[in-house]
Order: C-alpha cells, then sequence, then structure tokens
C-alpha cells in the first residue's frame, strides 16, 4: 500500500467529557504546570549560580530539570487549553510535532538518568578515579551523547509514524498524541508496527531500567565498607535517583511493553508521566539533599540583600 493521508487533523477525546471536572482540572493541572517550572526552574538557578554545586552530580541534575521543564511543557499547556475548547482538535503536523518533542526529550531523560547512575558507580565505587573519569570534558560529552541519542530517538518514531496511510478515522481517544492511540488510526496492519514500537521504546525502556537498577544495587553493596556518614549520605543520593527512576520507567514500560492497545488507565499513566513526574523530581532530589537547600537558603538571602539595597 501507498502512503495514502486524508487526515489533516486530529480530534483528542480528552481527559473527560463532564464540563464541572473540566474546570477542576483546569485549575488542578495550571497549578501543577506553574509549580513544575517554578521547581525546576530554581534547581537549574540555583546550581548555575551556587559556586558550592560544581560536582558532575549537579551539572547533570541541572540538565535533568531542565528537560523535564521542556518535557511537561510539550504538552500540558495544550492540555490546559483543550480543558477549556469545545472543540479539541490538532492538526497532523501539530500531532507529529507533539510526538517527536516528547520522545526526544524523554529518550534524552533516559540517557541522561543513565548517565547520573554512571556518575554515583564512579563516586561511590571508584572514589579515587572520579576526578580524573568524570572531568569536565567528558561530562559535557556524555550530555552532548544524550542529547544526540534523544533526538534519533524522537526522529525515528515521528518519521515511523508520519509514513504511516491515516484514512479516517480522525477521532484520538486520548488527550495527546501517542504512539499506540495513533496506530489504532491507521488503515494497515499493525501487528508489525506494534513490534516495532515494543522493541524502539518498550525494550528499551526495560534493559535500561534493568541496568540502573542494578548498578544501584551494586552501589549499595559497595557501601559496607563507608564510614556511618558516608553511608548516610550516599543512600540519601542514590535513594532520591532509584525513586526518579522508578517513577520515570515504571509508567515507561506499562505504556509501551505490550501489543497495541489501549486501556482505560492510559489516560491516568500520561497524567502522571506527563506533569506529576516533571513536578516531583525537583522536590525529591531537593528534600533529601542538605547541599541543595542550603544553596537554596544562600541564593535567597543574597535575593532579599540586593532587594533591600536597591531600596535604600
Amino acid at each position: 500500500m501507498g502512503h495514502v493521508n486524508n487526515v489533516t487533523e486530529f480530534i483528542l477525546l480528552g481527559l473527560t467529557q463532564n464540563p464541572e471536572v473540566q474546570k477542576l482540572l483546569f485549575v488542578v493541572f495550571t497549578v501543577i504546570y506553574l509549580l513544575t517550572l517554578a521547581g525546576n526552574l530554581l534547581i537549574v538557578v540555583t546550581i548555575v549560580t551556587s559556586p558550592t554545586l560544581r560536582s558532575p552530580m549537579y551539572f547533570f541534575l541541572s540538565f535533568l530539570s531542565f528537560i523535564d521543564g521542556c518535557f511537561s511543557s510539550t504538552m500540558t499547556p495544550k492540555i490546559i487549553i483543550d480543558l477549556l475548547s469545545e472543540k479539541k482538535t490538532i492538526s497532523f503536523c501539530g500531532c507529529m510535532t507533539q510526538l517527536f518533542a516528547s520522545h526526544f526529550l524523554g529518550g534524552v531523560e533516559i540517557l541522561l538518568l543513565t548517565v547520573m547512575a554512571y556518575d554515583r558507580y564512579v563516586a561511590i565505587c571508584k572514589p579515587l578515579h572520579y576526578l580524573i573519569t568524570m572531568n569536565r570534558h567528558v561530562c559535557g560529552l556524555l550530555v552532548a551523547v544524550a542529547w544526540a541519542g534523544g533526538f534519533l530517538h524522537g526522529l525515528i518514531q515521528t518519521l515511523f509514524m508520519a509514513w504511516l496511510p491515516f484514512c479516517g478515522p480522525n477521532v484520538i481517544d486520548h488527550f495527546i498524541c501517542d504512539l499506540f492511540p495513533l496506530l489504532k488510526l491507521t488503515c494497515t496492519d499493525t501487528y508489525t508496527l506494534g513490534i516495532f514500537v515494543v522493541a524502539n521504546s518498550g525494550l528499551m525502556c526495560i534493559l535500561i531500567f534493568s541496568i540502573l537498577i542494578t548498578s544501584y544495587v551494586l552501589i549499595l553493596c559497595s557501601l559496607r565498607t563507608y564510614s556511618s556518614e558516608g553511608q548516610r549520605k550516599a543512600l540519601s543520593t542514590c535513594t532520591s535517583h532509584i525513586t526518579v527512576v522508578v517513577l520515570f520507567f515504571v509508567p515507561c514500560i506499562f505504556v509501551y511493553l505490550r501489543p497495541v492497545t489501549t486501556f482505560p488507565i492510559d489516560k491516568a499513566v500520561a497524567v502522571f508521566y506527563t506533569m506529576i513526574t516533571p513536578m516531583l523530581n525537583p522536590l525529591i532530589y531537593t528534600l533529601r539533599n542538605a547541599e541543595v537547600k542550603n544553596a537554596m537558603k544562600k541564593l535567597w538571602n543574597q535575593n532579599i540583600i540586593l532587594d533591600k539595597n536597591s531600596c535604600e
């Protein structure tokens, strides 16, 4: 079958058809989105301006917070606007753009979480080689590889979807453009296509998730040689990282490691990974990290002093 596309836009059914619930969700999602932007921006500004947060771990954390803010912004504003719209539509190009952006940034985050696990492994298991192994050049290269890998992943997913034939209908039973809801609308056999999605997204997620969990288990096992204070500090850091990894990968595995089908719970899972997880990540990293909290307090105090000086 040649490439056929009679669809110029898609109609999104959204989360709910109840007007009252839509208004409530509009308020809730707006607050969540603003908190997400504020929290992640605060971490980026704190790390960039604080001289005490110059280690590779915080360098990677600043990029993770930046990606979380961007990832949420690829979908949340559209979701919020649609909650007050009678007709929820998105153009074909807009849908492909949203698909690319979400998988591009999601891919970057997956690779960056892997880099952060490697950073903790070197710092805890090979502390004498840490400064040499994780020098500025290597850190910059690892971040560049994460961006390049995410771009390649997003490009493959988008080109794969853009060249599929869409003959109609054009109604997506979701509030975002994603692979499985779109595959259900293609006028071709989706069995082979579903295997491709599972291989490119689902298996990649579970493989990297398994590697990350194994690496953190090895790290935690190596803490037996540390002092009680060293164990406490390393355990606190690793617990934060493991929590973020679980919050990110479990929904990813649930959504993509299965045949081409959709479930009612998919929308709730999508809300979780598009809005809740990016909002929780800053809290997870700051509440268990004394260095970040102290740096934020210093930044806050500096701003108060500057405000007082400007008023005098």
